[in-house]
């Protein structure tokens, strides 16, 4: 097979329709060899004719989608500088936009003896090896067009492929676990019945199962393992992996666009597949060590380590940073996603040891015309040094908010001396964000996610219970800010599932209502457990899979979910687009956009703030106080409403404000009963039937209500004074 010499761009593999264009950054290469593989796996080598600007290339007439290939690179190995160049390794195309089976272990797939690290291996690994596919740029988007769903709008729905599908029953069992199962019209029902906007989807990109997990029977569930940051994961095809997980995947997105739900992807650039020094040789390790990971400055046989997993990519290399770049790209044109969560993001943003908020990754990005209109999404904070940097990306960036997690966690358990900081978070942090001319949207306000206990677990559970990780326990996060309502676990004690039910609607009520941009895990509506594990990254079985049949046994947890989350998009008032300002919006004005009062009906003071067991506050929401404008440049408007949220142990007499803020208030979410009443001028689902106001309370201003025992009571202003 006798190459044409192609062209040096676009990097990885370019149908034509008539044959395949090929290339391969490597600066360290000498020459580098292109492996094809027919279906009985005989494998073609073809060297790449042509290398301009360190891209090795050639064309291959004929060649076409469904094609098996990889490459073997002929270089340098001298692991004590930085080099390990191999050609007895079968490599995967970095730029692979799909990939074809799973790593089998074995000693072949290492640039070294085992029992002797300092000699070299040369076994041949292909037939241990995934093997990149071409794939065909060709779809039918239909009249697909992009949602663009703005962020105060926004209700994310964390979600992983095949958790979520695995035991519903109205999923066809051939499509449960897929990207196919995931758009099926039942899940697509209960997302839009919830009122998500975003599913925000755990690592798809291709991705390996550790040979330490495999040996103890285990997998890696969450995916964060990446060996093809162009491919999706072809484990969640339910049509084969010769390339048609790519039409999948874009079927699944036109799909749930159709549903008016944005697809973000998790994403892992932090780190890949390939481990520490000790690691298998797979794909960027062989092609050029030096450029694609961070190594240690004074000892290049060593890997920087900013993720836990043995390596960090390296961001600043002009062509890690471009793979970066062009991938995020191709997700965005070629597969129409919305937007991104990056995983540990303060690894991307080291130049040299700090996080750097000036790095070549964020400018980048910041220019970019395509990446720079897609929702970013930063997990702020990695393993190293001074990696926790929530509050700390640029203006672009939105960011999951530890400290929102962490403070609301803490309120709703009864620990001292947050009620000053509860009252920042629930309004938008404007402390961490407001600083550099962010809004409240760039507050990602979640309590749990995929990492940690689920809700449910959240108030039953005091400790982890992570023992069938293999492990002894000893995985997972310790800190974990729970209470389990007086009894470890399952229980059969009424009183504490209720009480258990009622610290999960408060939590959910505390989200939708806040400042911010919600994002609810999985499950959560409905109790999904793991039963106190708080890191099933390696449980793909029913400790992690979703159980739809909780969605009949807590099914008022999930109509009051939907409630709320009906109530917060139908209301401005709780997605403003600015901070709260404390004061009035115009000159003249006798009401601020918002007010704190005590329990007693008087406005909060520095001493009520500072109480350290002050677990009892009101806030006065002004709809006639936004300042955010609609399309046309209007001032929005809205009700007014009181939230008032109680934590104590015992109920509270809360006494509405005087005349001034209204005359008469009714009480529309009532997370005691779970009750979310009628809506007037629009039907909300209530959490328990449907509410109206013949049941809903009645507030006189001066007048008071119970505020139950650990509940949260929202009140709209009904009437005001003449």
């Amino acid at each position: 097979m006798r190459p044409w010499l192609g062209a040096p761009y676009p990097l990885g593999t370019t149908f034509d329709g008539a044959g395949t264009n090929f290339a391969l950054y490597s600066q360290v290469a000498e020459y580098v060899e292109l492996c094809l593989f027919d279906d009985e796996g005989t494998e073609t080598r073809v060297r790449l004719p042509e290398a301009r600007g360190f891209v090795h290339h050639g064309y291959l007439p004929g060649v076409g989608p469904g094609q098996r290939y990889g490459f073997r690179v002929h270089g340098p190995h001298d692991p004590a500088r930085g080099l390990r160049c191999n050609p007895a390794k079968l490599l995967v195309d970095p730029y692979a936009k799909a990939v074809d089976g799973q790593v089998e272990w074995n000693e072949a797939l290492f640039g070294y003896t085992f029992g002797a690290t300092h000699r070299r291996n040369d076994a041949d690994s292909a037939r241990y090896v995934p093997k990149s596919v071409v794939v065909s740029p060709y779809f039918d988007w239909g009249n697909e067009n992009r949602l663009r769903v703005p962020y105060h709008e926004t209700v994310i729905y964390e979600a992983h492929v095949r958790g979520l599908t695995m035991r519903h029953p109205d999923v066809p069992e051939r499509l449960r676990g897929t990207y196919a199962g995931l758009a099926h019209p039942a899940v697509i029902d209960h997302l839009t019945r919830l009122g998500v906007t975003a599913v925000e989807l755990m690592p798809v990109h291709e991705f390996l199962h550790d040979h330490a997990l495999q040996a103890r029977g285990l997998r890696n569930y969450w995916g964060y393992n990446t060996i093809g940051f162009f491919a999706p994961h072809s484990g969640y095809a339910a049509h084969g992996s010769d390339g048609a997980q790519v039409q999948e995947f874009k079927a699944m997105v036109r799909t749930l666009h159709e549903a008016g739900i944005e697809v973000i992807l998790d994403v892992v650039y932090n780190h890949t597949a390939e481990g520490n020094h000790l690691g298998p040789t797979l794909s960027m390790r062989g092609i050029d060590n030096e450029a694609y990971y961070r190594l240690v400055d004074d000892d290049p046989a060593y890997y920087m380590d900013y993720t836990g997993t043995g390596n960090s990519l390296n961001a600043r290399d002009p062509h890690s940073l471009q793979l970066i770049m062009d991938s995020l790209r191709y997700w965005v044109l070629d597969m129409h996603v919305d937007g991104f969560r990056f995983d540990l993001a303060s690894a991307l943003a080291r130049e040299f040891y700090d996080v750097d908020r000036l790095s070549a990754f964020f400018d980048i990005v910041q220019q970019d015309p395509v990446i720079s209109q897609v929702k970013l999404i930063a997990e702020p904070w990695d393993v190293g040094p001074g990696g926790y940097q929530v509050g700390n990306f640029p203006p672009l960036w939105t960011e999951w908010n530890g400290k929102y997690r962490d403070t609301v966690r803490d309120f709703w358990r009864g620990e001292p001396a947050t009620l000053g900081e509860f009252a920042s978070r629930i309004t938008g942090s404007s402390d961490l964000y407001q600083g550099d001319g962010r809004r409240p949207v760039a507050s990602i306000n979640f309590v749990t996610c995929h990492d940690g206990f689920t809700l449910a677990d959240l108030v039953s559970y005091d400790d982890k219970h992570n023992e069938d990780n293999g492990e002894d326990n000893n995985d997972g996060h310790n800190d974990n800010r729970s209470w389990n309502c007086g009894v470890e676990g399952p229980t059969d004690d009424r009183a504490v599932n209720e009480l258990r039910r009622r610290q999960s609607r408060n939590i959910i009520a505390t989200m939708m209502l806040s400042q911010g941009v919600p994002m609810l895990l999985h499950g959560d509506e409905m109790g999904r457990t793991q039963g106190g594990n708080n890191n099933a990254y390696c449980q793909d079985n029913e400790i992690a899979w979703m159980d739809w049949s909780l969605a009949g046994d807590n099914a008022d947890l999930t109509d009051f979910t939907a409630a709320i989350t009906a109530l917060r998009h139908r209301h401005p008032i709780f997605r403003r687009t600015r901070f709260f300002a404390g004061s009035p919006i115009r000159s003249g004005d006798e009401l601020r956009d918002i007010a704190w009062f005590t329990p007693k009906g008087r406005e909060m003071t520095q001493v009520d703030w500072g109480a350290r067991f002050g677990r009892c506050v009101v806030a006065f929401l002004n709809g006639d106080g936004i300042t955010d404008l609609d399309v046309r440049g209007q001032r929005i408007t809205d009700d007014s409403f009181l939230l008032c949220f109680n934590a104590h142990a015992r109920d509270v007499e809360v006494t509405a404000p005087g005349e001034a803020y209204g005359a008469e208030w009714t009480v529309v979410v009532d997370t005691a009963t779970g009750e979310v009443f009628a809506d007037p001028g629009g039907a909300l689902a209530a959490g328990r039937g449907e509410g109206g106001p013949d049941r809903a309370r009645v507030v006189k201003a001066g007048g008071s209500v119970v505020l139950p025992a650990r509940s949260l009571l929202l009140l709209r202003r009904t009437a005001v004074a003449r």
